[in-house]
């Protein structure tokens, strides 16, 4: 990672808090355990209305669904929260049933492709079947480490990719794309399936890609996922690319996500090395162990206002439009807070 100035940035202001949906989260990893129901509430009051668990490997799945239910019973339950003032919103707010709303996306991630077995995507199957989630993901190709090229590796990465592009066609779902270093194969195995973005959704999780790549996702129906990298000023392939797909294409094309616990924002950073703590064996925790430097979904308006920055467009018209693409990547109808 590029190491970046931290005291030499100014602050964004986030004054004016704004509904929000984070579309990609892993908010049920064990690093949140100590701490969910805190940041949960976090989360609501810095405008985040919706959040999406989103599925990496077959023996978490459960997890997921544990969590949604247990923190949407518990919030439905609980006293409503103090909202802070949004503007144009605050008096139309319903405390009673204000809460951020959980969701899962089950899907088998291309980076822990040795750990996937057919039985896992049979299992995944009847999982859709019994309890639907919102889509399928994260789901893809990757080719970031040397192991990930090993032919046989690969092969195994595309065969599950479009099986599980298959599941999103039978049950009709959007899709959660992870492409890393794989642009061109990915871009290739979508052309040729019958899955259409058009038609069911799908964001292109954590777009990491140049001009042409962005481009060719949004041709295909897909939006580009925002994370906190927009807020890098050194990352800057991915804040072009992000540029020259919303001049030809308008703020239609975006969705914002944090992906925490990574990717986390510059100015929320408390160590300058930015390392995966989805990433790290944290199954077994060490109760004496420090906290990790790890993103929280409260993150995600500085995903919005760097993004506002960097488009020159005003952070509530660019917050409105994003609740809808979300939507639209999503295929739901939830109403924008008015």
């Amino acid at each position: 990672m590029t190491s970046v100035d931290f005291s030499t940035m100014s602050k964004v202001s986030q004054s004016s808090i704004y509904p929000l949906i984070d579309t990609h989260t892993h908010f049920d990893a064990p690093v949140f355990d100590d701490d969910r129901a805190l940041l949960i509430q976090k989360a609501y009051e810095n405008g985040i209305q919706h959040l999406i668990l989103v599925g990496y490997l077959h023996r978490h799945f459960g997890r997921m669904y544990k969590i949604r239910q247990r923190y949407s019973k518990q919030l439905n339950n609980k006293a409503p929260l103090e909202v802070p003032s949004l503007p144009s919103v605050e008096q139309d707010v319903n405390q009673e049933e204000a809460n951020t709303n959980i969701h899962v996306a089950l899907g088998l991630h291309p980076f822990y492709i040795e750990q996937h077995s057919d039985a896992h995507l049979e299992d995944m199957a009847k999982m859709i079947a019994n309890d639907r989630p919102i889509a399928i993901g994260e789901i893809g190709l990757d080719t970031f480490t040397t192991a990930m090229k090993v032919p046989e590796v690969f092969a195994k990465q595309e065969r599950f990719f479009k099986a599980q592009l298959d599941i999103a066609v039978v049950h009709q779902l959007p899709v959660m794309l992870h492409i890393r270093k794989a642009h061109a194969e990915a871009l290739a195995i979508l052309k040729a399936h019958d899955y259409d973005a058009h038609k069911l959704g799908g964001i292109a999780h954590s777009f990491s890609g140049g001009v042409q790549e962005a481009k060719a996702f949004i041709k295909l129906g897909f939006k580009l996922g925002v994370t906190g990298q927009i807020t890098n000023p050194n990352a800057k392939k991915l804040r072009l690319a992000i540029q020259a797909a919303v001049k030809e294409y308008g703020i239609e094309c975006l969705v914002i996500e944090t992906d925490c616990p990574d990717m986390i924002p510059v100015m929320c950073r408390t160590m300058t090395e930015d390392s995966s703590v989805l990433g790290q064996d944290i199954e077994q925790k060490d109760s004496m162990a420090p906290v990790p430097n790890r993103n929280v979904p409260s993150n995600l308006p500085w995903v919005l206002n760097s993004l506002s920055e960097l488009l020159e467009v005003s952070s509530d018209v660019l917050a409105e439009q994003l609740w809808y693409n979300s939507c639209a990547a999503l295929q739901t109808t939830w109403n924008y807070p008015k």
